[in-house]
């Protein structure tokens, strides 16, 4: 049986609104200079932010019987086959390593780029299993 939800690894979205909320009480606690409070309360935000939008959007991607279920920070979109014009990996080097980029291209113009940390595993996997299912020889 594949694997039909792919989301954010909990431990690391928890990861980092841990460090958040650490670095808030180091902003308020530790630091003493007006400009180093300010970037680490910036910091603290950020860290936060991007925790609570990454729990929020889980799971990222999915196969329903409705089709495919794309979540953001800010809504829900159902693609279906017919919706879907391109599935396909990215590959780049970055810092010295291989990159791998899931992009789905829908009939509007619109293009979804997801990420190793969007779908908590490799891309390679999330198309095979999209392929398994009928979405990549669309």
């Amino acid at each position: 049986m594949q694997q039909t939800e792919w989301a954010p690894k909990m431990g690391a979205v928890a990861g980092l609104g841990i460090a958040g909320i650490l670095m808030a009480i180091a902003c308020v606690t530790v630091v003493t200079d007006v400009p180093g409070r300010f970037l680490t309360g910036i910091a603290a935000v950020g860290l936060l932010a991007f925790a609570v939008g990454s729990w929020r959007s889980r799971p990222k991607l999915a196969i329903t019987s409705q089709g495919l279920v794309y979540r953001g920070w800010f809504g829900t979109q159902t693609l279906t086959r017919a919706d879907i014009s391109l599935i396909r990996i990215t590959e780049f080097r970055r810092l010295g390593r291989k990159m791998r980029l899931l992009e789905i291209e829908t009939t509007a113009d619109r293009l979804i780029v997801l990420s190793r940390w969007d779908v908590g595993t490799d891309p390679l996997e999330v198309l095979d299993a999209l392929t398994d299912a009928g979405y990549a020889g669309s």
